[in-house]
């Protein structure tokens, strides 16, 4: 038994104590008052000294009524006391007993999930994450609450530090080609000094893809751990959307695609505008890239029925994603089948979610019946 078991059990049958104590000395005080009165009877002779224990009292029983006669009086009062009872010691004894044994129970019914939260948290202390006592408390209170809670924080651990493991692979994973072409460039230079400006070329290359990977990272580190900066500028969409689809266009035409924008909500959103900025580019230049030539690219934005929410849709006429992929895309470093070949880390749609959750808002992709991928962003509008 730990030491949360003995507290309980001393306060719980302290308290108890103390009521049949007090019990017992109200009692006390009263048989205390009865000998009083018994002994001044039996001294001013209302009592016969030779009387153990008082004459009871002849059974009443009333004659039957007689018409024009009252019926007999009831017999006088006044018979003489019982002499007082000795002290209740059995009932007090047994009683003390039970307040024990009924302590000891409850005192161990409120240790026990304590004791079993205790060892639960010891376990995920060492780093068994995998520990579930929910299913172990079989109770329906607040510390089944809490068990409920140590699970469930036990479960976000888990998936954060998986999570984690993940990203750490996959950065490794990406840094390492990079890193291979650059040694590979290096020993092309050493061992042909004719191709010196073939690998100067490809040394730069890799170098700005790896800056790039470098800054994607930096910049989902910060928004996972909160570093947002400044979230309270009110943000023009419809001059945001057009600065964006002006430079995507660009891109865009360069290899045969077009891009649109259609539907200006004409409203403002309250946030970071330089975040902002960088999700919904994340979202259209991915599009872009997974539109074939001579396709376009839709940019629309609209108020939804609430009035206090703004949907971004954004849709490509590409090959679109396997239906058990529309969740996985906004992970970092995923690609489907089709976007290994294109350029990118898996980056741009797992930077977008978290800029869209900063922002109070959400992230949802899914497939067009006509081909092609459609992405909904959804951010609050500024409160006037």
């Amino acid at each position: 038994m730990g030491r949360l078991f003995w507290k309980f059990f001393f306060f719980i049958w302290l308290a108890q104590l103390a009521a049949i104590l007090g019990l017992s000395a109200i009692f006390s005080l009263e048989r205390q008052h009865d000998v009083a009165r018994w002994q001044a009877m039996h001294a001013q002779g209302e009592i016969p000294a030779n009387a153990l224990q008082p004459p009871h009292p002849p059974e009443f029983i009333p004659p039957p009524p007689m018409e024009g006669k009252r019926p007999y009086p009831p017999p006088p009062n006044g018979w003489p006391p019982h002499p007082p009872a000795p002290l209740p010691l059995l009932p007090l004894a047994v009683c003390t007993l039970a307040s024990l044994i009924f302590a000891a129970l409850l005192a161990w019914y409120f240790a026990k999930p304590i004791r079993l939260l205790r060892s639960a948290l010891s376990s995920a202390a060492t780093g068994n994450l995998e520990t579930r006592i929910e299913s172990v408390m079989k109770r329906n209170d607040e510390l089944s609450d809490l068990g409920r809670d140590f699970d469930r924080m036990a479960s976000q651990l888990q998936s954060l530090i998986d999570s984690q493991h993940r990203l750490l692979h996959d950065v490794s994973h990406e840094l390492r080609s990079p890193l291979a072409r650059l040694q590979a460039a290096t020993g092309l230079l050493r061992q042909q000094p004719e191709k010196t400006e073939f690998c100067i070329e490809r040394i730069e290359r890799e170098s700005v893809r790896m800056d790039r990977l470098i800054g994607e990272l930096l910049t989902l580190s910060r928004l996972e751990a909160g570093v947002t900066g400044k979230m309270d500028e009110e943000i023009a969409i419809d001059e945001l959307l057009a600065d964006i689809v002006e430079d995507a266009r660009f891109e865009a035409e360069t290899s045969g695609r077009t891009i649109c924008l259609k539907n200006p909500a004409g409203t403002q959103v309250c946030g970071n505008h330089e975040l902002l900025h960088r999700a919904i580019e994340n979202v259209v230049r991915n599009a872009i890239h997974h539109t074939p030539e001579a396709a376009s690219v839709t940019v629309e934005s609209r108020l939804l029925a609430d009035g206090r929410h703004l949907l971004l849709t954004i849709e490509d006429e590409g090959s679109g994603v396997r239906e058990s992929d529309l969740e996985n895309i906004f992970e970092p470093f995923f690609r489907t089948g089709s976007a290994v070949t294109t350029e990118g880390h898996g980056l741009g749609l797992a930077i977008a979610r978290r800029i869209a959750k900063t922002h109070g808002g959400g992230i949802r992709a899914e497939n067009r019946a006509t081909g092609g991928l459609r992405v909904e962003l959804i951010l609050p509008i500024a409160s006037r």
